[in-house]
């Protein structure tokens, strides 16, 4: 099944310190392709794949699960230490919980973290019963396109597999439990009004982690794809800021030749 238009993958080839963002779920690098963009333009290595079952049409997601989706970043973080002296990891929604559990397992390799609206629940009664739900019906409206400003739109699916619900709702549990291991500087962003994750994820992964460096940026103007939103600029700018921060030197000025496009890879 072909890529959608604008879902491809995305990496640019930058300086010693590399970046991972990891997108959501149902949706697709288009969400995070500005942020991507804004950070190769500073010199920095970037990596924005494509998780397995995204980004083509939702009934290829019935097929994978969180144990597809994490192995995707997993591999990627291993591709960018290779050639990275230093890693960061950042994600919006579930890519936020990808990126916590990178950062967990992988410890001293991941120099800092970066989420956006974390997810850390499926929330409501319908979460209890996706166990059976899940084999009578075969998906539920969307979830995609959570933006304030106006002409703002997400590429992601406008159904949600239940099957992959079912195992998004494990995942959560399973990074929920692991949060006390994230010990690495924490630059958290999120939107008081969010319509797909609640205040009480983020409060949720702040007081489980064990990291004493942490930063909370509150986007005021923005809903839950903020990384498309109103506040997107803010979000750059303050990710660059930490990374610079941490790995002094390592984020230069935007300027030609410096990858503003970068490269797409796959398709």
């Amino acid at each position: 099944m072909p890529v959608l238009p604008g879902a491809e993958p995305y990496r640019h080839e930058g300086g010693e310190a590399g970046v991972l963002l990891c997108h959501g779920f149902t949706g697709s690098p288009q969400s995070l392709r500005p942020w991507a963009e804004y950070l190769a333009a500073r010199g920095l290595t970037v990596a924005l794949p494509l998780l397995p079952g995204h980004g083509t049409r939702w009934e290829d997601m019935r097929l994978t699960g969180w144990q597809d989706w994490y192995a995707e970043v997993d591999r990627e973080l291993r591709a960018l230490r290779e050639r990275c002296a230093r890693v960061f990891v950042a994600g919006l929604s579930m890519g936020g919980a990808l990126a916590l559990r990178l950062a967990a397992k992988h410890g001293d390799a991941v120099a800092g973290v970066m989420v956006v609206n974390p997810a850390n629940k499926v929330h409501g009664l319908s979460a209890y019963a996706l166990p059976v739900a899940r084999h009578l019906v075969r998906s539920t409206k969307g979830i995609a396109d959570d933006i304030a400003r106006p002409g703002g739109t997400e590429l992601g699916y406008d159904r949600v597999p239940l099957h992959a619900a079912h195992s998004l709702r494990a995942f959560f549990r399973l990074v929920d439990g692991e949060l006390p291991q994230v010990t690495q500087p924490l630059l958290l962003l999120r939107s008081p009004q969010d319509h797909v994750v609640p205040p009480a994820d983020s409060a949720r992964v702040l007081s489980r982690v064990s990291s004493t460096d942490v930063t909370e940026v509150l986007l005021e103007q923005s809903y839950h794809v903020a990384t498309l939103d109103h506040d997107a600029e803010r979000i750059f700018e303050e990710s660059a800021a930490f990374i610079g921060r941490l790995a002094p030197g390592a984020v230069g000025v935007a300027g030609p030749g410096l990858g503003e496009e970068g490269t797409r890879a796959g398709g």
